[in-house]
């Protein structure tokens, strides 16, 4: 292999390390999922820093879940003024628009 070749090789691998490193850094920081009865599976929304209901035998499939409550779609979860404050704060976990969020590069 030529210097050209494992330059790139070097520089590739260590990206991806990169990019790998801040995945799993970001996942560690996810708030635990919500324990509802109401719904057994849950999506990480990173756009919005909250838990959606991701269960489709669920009445709540779709809904947004915050302080205790659905929220039916991102208006009324806005209107929330527990959510406001959440959302300025320094402990929002949204908003991402790095790798791994649809906001990225190819999403």
């Amino acid at each position: 292999m030529n210097k050209t070749k494992k330059l790139i090789a070097g520089v590739s691998s260590a990206s991806v390390a990169v990019m790998l490193s801040g995945c799993n850094d970001q996942a560690q920081e996810l708030p635990p999922e919500p324990t509802d009865a109401e719904c057994q599976d849950w999506e990480w929304d990173e756009d919005d820093g909250v838990y959606e209901c991701d269960d489709t035998n669920s009445r709540y499939f779709g809904y947004y879940f915050f302080g205790g409550r659905y929220f039916s779609g991102t208006s009324s979860l806005l209107k929330n003024s527990k959510y406001k404050s959440y959302k300025k704060s320094s402990s929002f976990k949204g908003g991402s628009t790095g790798f791994g969020s649809s906001k990225g590069f190819g999403g």
